[in-house]
């Protein structure tokens, strides 16, 4: 049978996907510390978490790293309006700054539930980072407090957006529409 799956324009090149993060890294090493913990929204934040992380330590901020699994979409192209929480965090956060990193953010809905869920276990203060930021016709809380890259309001696949849970491993973040 053969794949009807489009074939995906690139949107942002690898380099540029690369620039975007080290500018976010800088951005945020200020405000955390090495006790922060670094909560990577999977499944699709953890090629960005990997890399934030990584270029995080690059510049002398050596995060603590934990992850929630959240789910608003399963194998659709929009979201369900509802969250399935698969795994909660694997350590206590209660006293501790926590990041939330996520690849997009679209409705909010994964974002809000992972800032509801760390304040409840006791994160001293909570921010978030997103990759990309799509626009939205209706105003969402909480808004991320780092945005890498306004996204077009496209279908976006690669660098962990994926398609039915395809696609995620391009280095790319390419439009499937």
């Amino acid at each position: 049978m053969a794949d009807a799956t489009p074939t995906p324009t690139v949107l942002l090149p690898e380099s540029e996907v690369q620039r975007i993060v080290a500018d976010l890294a800088a951005q945020i090493a200020p405000v955390i510390d090495d006790e922060t913990v670094a909560a990577v929204l999977l499944t699709g934040g953890l090629w960005f978490a990997a890399d934030l992380t990584r270029a995080l330590s690059r510049i002398g901020r050596n995060v603590r790293f934990d992850a929630l699994w959240l789910a608003s979409y399963g194998d659709e192209q929009s979201s369900r309006g509802k969250i399935d929480i698969y795994a909660d965090f694997q350590r206590p956060i209660e006293g501790r700054r926590v990041l939330i990193i996520d690849d997009v953010f679209d409705t909010g809905l994964s974002l809000a539930e992972a800032v509801r869920i760390a304040k409840e276990k006791g994160a001293s203060e909570v921010l978030t980072v997103v990759f990309a930021k799509k626009p939205w016709p209706l105003p969402r809380a909480p808004e991320p407090d780092f945005v890498g890259w306004d996204a077009p309001n496209r279908f976006l696949v690669g660098y962990g957006l994926d398609h039915a849970g395809a696609l995620r491993g391009l280095p790319d973040v390419c439009a499937l529409d």
